[in-house]
């Protein structure tokens, strides 16, 4: 076989694969099951947390389930199966949920869980392909996945049984986010770092405040102007009215353009009036973007009465990760 045609046999076997498995996904959308919607709400009426387990692949499964929840808004844990045979089984408390995962629905390795929900009542959702097994009949919750063969070429591998579970368990973790009106400042607590971290830092979170701001009335004479300006080394600084209020800004374009007659005038002269300004709420993502959008480099950020309570500079969101 030529190198070619390995490559062309690779690539159709890939689509294959993802043809087969997006066709099972397509059709849970289609036709979810009926417990579905019960076993949002027990979610959401838990006190506790809700608890994941499975063994193998299931267990890696549930172990991602566990993380996509507690990440956006309901509290979860994993308990391997095994462990919870030795002691663990204390994690599962009667205020908790219960999600067992297992495609066969006869998982020998679940059965000490199953007998100690059902001995303190702790509610269950199962997730099977298999809607006559023994861990179906036992959870008040059946979410039984669609029959859909395997993706790998001997048919066995769990490949479209893994995907289906994973993507109910996101339907499941997406449907309680929105039911709990999760919100993106929510979200940034239990993502402080990395990228997405920083995607969702407010500018209040980034801006330089108090003494730190480069700030001069609009009466102060320019040679003055220039030391605040060059002080506090923002190549901007902001010029305020007799209220406090931000009248305008001066950067060094503006210095510039009134080079010939600038250690003639005061501040109020030079500044550019009605500049691009933000809100300390917004966030930092965002006011990158009107910085970028205006080729500027700084941004005074104002309060609801118009008076400068920070400064984001485009340099503080890239130390942040923005970019």
């Amino acid at each position: 076989m030529t190198h070619n045609a390995t490559r062309a046999s690779i690539r159709d076997t890939a689509a294959k694969v993802l043809h087969i498995e997006a066709d099972a996904v397509a059709a849970l959308a289609a036709e979810l099951p009926a417990d579905f919607e019960a076993a949002v709400e027990a979610m959401l009426a838990t006190k506790g947390r809700v608890i994941l387990s499975g063994i193998g692949k299931s267990g890696h499964i549930a172990r991602k389930i566990s993380s996509t929840l507690a990440s956006t808004g309901t509290p979860s844990a994993f308990v391997h199966p095994a462990e919870a045979s030795h002691g663990d089984l204390g994690m599962i408390t009667p205020e908790d949920l219960v999600i067992l995962i297992s495609n066969s629905g006869e998982t020998a390795e679940l059965r000490d869980i199953v007998a100690h929900v059902a001995r303190f009542s702790i509610p269950m959702i199962g997730i099977s392909g298999r809607e006559d097994s023994t861990l179906m009949r036992a959870a008040q919750y059946r979410l039984t996945l669609p029959a859909a063969p395997e993706a790998c070429v001997i048919g066995m591998a769990p490949t479209t049984s893994t995907t289906l579970t994973l993507a109910m368990g996101d339907a499941l973790a997406v449907c309680a986010m929105e039911q709990r009106g999760f919100r993106p400042e929510q979200f940034r607590t239990f993502h402080p770092g990395g990228k997405l971290g920083a995607q969702l830092s407010k500018v209040s979170q980034l801006m330089h405040q108090g003494a730190a701001l480069p700030l001069v009335t609009a009466q102060m004479p320019m040679p003055e102007t220039l030391l605040v300006m060059t002080e506090k080394s923002f190549g901007i600084v902001g010029v305020l009215d007799s209220d406090g209020r931000l009248e305008g800004v001066i950067s060094d374009g503006d210095l510039r353009r009134n080079m010939a007659r600038l250690m003639s005038c005061v501040a109020g002269e030079v500044a550019t009036t009605s500049p691009r300004v933000t809100a300390p709420d917004l966030l930092a993502a965002e006011a990158m973007a009107v910085m970028s959008a205006h080729k500027i480099t700084a941004l005074f950020a104002l309060d609801a009465e118009k008076r400068p309570v920070g400064l984001l500079h485009l340099h503080d969101c890239l130390r942040a990760g923005l970019a």
